[in-house]
């Protein structure tokens, strides 16, 4: 019997040592750490999905290769302007308002030049390898003396060929010694919300400085910095000094040309699309100014009562005035119409339809979509060249 017991006990201490160990077991493969999943993020929409080097910098990241390309067509533009302020006498009068001491220093000052300073700073996009520049009105505007300064710290004096206030774009020449690099012009109409945005200039005057960000929206209006408005929004960051550079793609490829940012914000700036800027520049190159078309009518937005009385949903733009020997009136459009659609594609607000008709070829007959007491009639204008005042 103590043999039993003995052996029974045994029995018992081993079972429990067999399930001790798989507890163990089991435990431990439970609890084991899983090896670690390595996360790439990706890029916007439009980013290369190559390999790049450790460091980032190797030759298939994109913003090197952009780097590389566009920094020789881009520009440093300064100019100076005669000073606006109070001319040297009337600075440096000693003696107040003495008719004898007025009438002395104004002869002793009489024949000296206004002061010159330096008024503007921005950047440019050379189109042409002859010597085109493309870039902002206001980064010329009212300059008696524009200088160019090139990526390779080359220097040239520019002569403006045309500038449209409108769109706040100009274009002006140089003359260079070589043959220069040009920028490649994308298609900003293909744009989407999301992908990169690569802008270059000369924030503060440093020379060539990139940024990088997504494009934050297509068709800004109502920013309140031109005429026609229809910006590409950026949180690329812009700052004083990139007016007139580049926003480019992964390409390398110009869609835009930076010119505003709201000072109030981060990360909120403006370009103006390449496709609106190259035929701009195109008419500014032929013909030194810029032709629109034009309808000859006074628009107004659609209220919500507005919509309701036409029984709309609320897109459309109404018609307030037709301008007498107009092209609106040779086609029969009326005060009280309101214009939904041009051409099949549908019309929001005044801007829209004005960027429209501005854009449309001048001589292009146009089929308008109008809401007329309740019925809708089709109407063909033939485009006008806008006036010039």
């Amino acid at each position: 019997m103590p043999t039993s017991r003995w052996f029974r006990f045994f029995t018992v201490a081993v079972y429990a040592l067999a399930f001790f160990s798989l507890g163990i077991y089991v435990h431990t493969a439970l609890t084991k750490p899983a090896a670690p999943v390595w996360y790439t993020p990706r890029g916007p929409a439009g980013a290369p999905t190559g390999a790049t080097s450790k460091d980032g910098g190797g030759p298939d990241n994109p913003f090197v290769q952009v780097a590389e390309q566009a920094t020789p067509f881009v520009v440093n533009i300064s100019t100076v302007s005669s000073g606006k302020g109070r001319t040297p006498n009337e600075l440096f009068r000693p003696f107040g308002n003495d008719p004898f001491s007025r009438d002395f220093f104004d002869r002793f000052f009489e024949g000296m030049p206004r002061r010159r300073q330096q008024t503007s700073l921005g950047s440019g996009v050379i189109i042409d390898k002859s010597g085109l520049i493309l870039t902002n009105n206001h980064v010329i505007k009212d300059a008696d003396e524009i200088t160019v300064r090139f990526s390779n710290k080359q220097e040239a004096k520019g002569k403006v060929v045309g500038t449209d206030a409108k769109t706040d774009l100009a274009v002006i020449r140089v003359t260079a010694k070589d043959e220069l690099p040009v920028a490649r012009l994308g298609n900003s109409e293909a744009l989407r919300v999301g992908e990169w945005a690569i802008a270059i200039g000369n924030p503060f005057g440093l020379d060539h400085t990139l940024t990088v960000g997504v494009v934050s929206a297509t068709g800004r209006s109502e920013v309140g910095i031109a005429a026609y408005e229809n910006f590409i929004q950026t949180d690329a960051a812009i700052n004083p000094g990139n007016s007139g550079g580049p926003l480019l793609n992964v390409r390398g490829e110009v869609i835009g040309i930076n010119t505003a940012i709201v000072a109030a914000g981060q990360g909120i700036g403006f370009a103006i699309p390449i496709n609106l800027a190259r035929k701009v520049m195109g008419d500014l190159v032929k013909k030194g100014r810029v032709t629109r078309g034009w309808l000859g009518v006074g628009i107004q937005p659609l209220t919500p009562e507005l919509a309701k009385s036409f029984g709309v949903s609320g897109e459309g733009v109404l018609v307030n005035q037709v301008m007498p020997k107009s092209p609106a009136e040779a086609a029969g459009l009326k005060a009280g119409d309101l214009i939904l659609s041009i051409d099949g594609k549908s019309i929001k607000d005044p801007r829209e339809l004005t960027r429209v008709i501005s854009d449309a070829d001048i001589g292009k007959t146009l089929e308008l979509t109008v809401l007329r007491e309740k019925e809708r009639r089709t109407v063909k204008v033939q485009v006008g060249e806008m006036p010039a005042s």
